[in-house]
C-alpha cells in the first residue's frame, strides 16, 4: 500500500480509501501477504474498450474477411488521446505472429505502416511534436531513427499510395497501410494495415495495395453506417 501511495504521489490514508474501493468493485484483489494484483473487472473494461475502439460489428466482419481472403493479419488504427494506437485486429494464418500488435498498442508509430499512415496525415510541425513527445525507439537495425529519414519515407509512401515498412518493427516482418477515413478531427482519422512476411511484400505490393484499398472502402462504409446521425 505504501508503494502505491508513493508511486501515485498520494497520502497513505487516501490510498487506503481508494484501494479498498477498487477491491470492493473487483478491480484489484488483495492477497494474503497484503499485496494487490489486478482484478478481473479490468478484463471486462478492456473488452468494452476494444469494442468501442473497433466500432460497429460490420467493421470487425470486414477485417476478418480480409484476413481470411489474404491470409494476412489486418489492423485498424487511429489517434487515441493524441497517440497512434491499434484499435482492432483480425489475425491471418500467413502472417508472422507479433505479440505486441494488439488493440491498445501505442508505441512505434514511426516503425509500423499503420503508424506511418496516421503520421502522414499530420503537418510537418505536428509530426515533429509527436516525435519529440514519444521518441523514435530503435526496434531493429532497419528502424528509422531520425525525423529526416521518416519525412523522406512518408513522402515515398504518399507517392506510392501506401505506406510500408520492411523489418523496421520486427525482423522478417513487413507491413503496409493506408488511410480509411481522412477527417479534420484528429481522432476521427482511421487507417488500415496488414502484416506479412517481409519477403512477400515486394513481390505482391500492387495486389496488396488494391486489396487494402478495397477493404478500406468497406470499412469506411461500415463506420459511416454505424455513426448515429452522422457522428461518432
Amino acid at each position: 500500500m505504501k508503494q502505491i501511495a508513493r508511486r501515485c504521489e498520494l497520502t497513505v490514508a487516501t490510498t487506503y480509501h481508494l484501494v479498498r474501493t477498487l477491491a470492493y468493485e473487483g478491480y484489484v484483489i488483495r492477497r494474503e501477504d497484503g499485496t494487490y494484483i489486478v482484478g478481473l473487472e479490468i478484463a471486462d473494461r478492456y473488452r468494452e474498450l476494444v469494442a468501442a475502439f473497433r466500432g460497429p460489428p460490420s467493421v470487425g466482419d470486414a477485417l476478418r474477411r480480409a484476413a481470411a481472403d489474404s491470409g494476412y493479419s489486418h489492423y485498424l488504427g487511429r489517434f487515441v488521446g493524441n497517440k497512434v494506437a491499434i484499435t482492432a485486429v483480425a489475425e491471418g494464418p500467413r502472417s508472422p505472429y507479433v505479440e505486441d500488435l494488439v488493440p491498445g498498442f501505442d508505441e512505434g508509430a514511426h516503425a509500423t505502416a499503420l503508424g506511418k499512415a496516421l503520421l502522414a496525415t499530420l503537418t510537418p510541425d505536428q509530426r515533429g511534436r509527436y516525435l519529440r513527445d514519444f521518441g523514435m525507439r530503435q526496434f531493429t537495425a532497419q528502424t528509422l531513427i531520425s525525423a529526416e529519414q521518416l519525412e523522406n519515407d512518408l513522402a515515398a509512401g504518399e507517392r506510392r499510395g501506401m505506406q510500408i515498412e520492411m523489418g523496421q518493427f520486427r525482423q522478417g516482418v513487413a507491413c503496409a497501410g493506408l488511410i480509411v477515413t481522412p477527417d479534420r478531427d484528429l481522432e476521427r482519422r482511421v487507417v488500415i494495415a496488414c502484416a506479412l512476411p517481409a519477403a512477400e511484400l515486394m513481390t505482391s505490393a500492387r495486389v496488396l495495395r488494391t486489396r487494402l484499398q478495397a477493404t478500406a472502402r468497406v470499412v469506411a462504409d461500415a463506420l459511416a453506417a454505424g455513426e448515429p446521425n452522422g457522428t461518432s
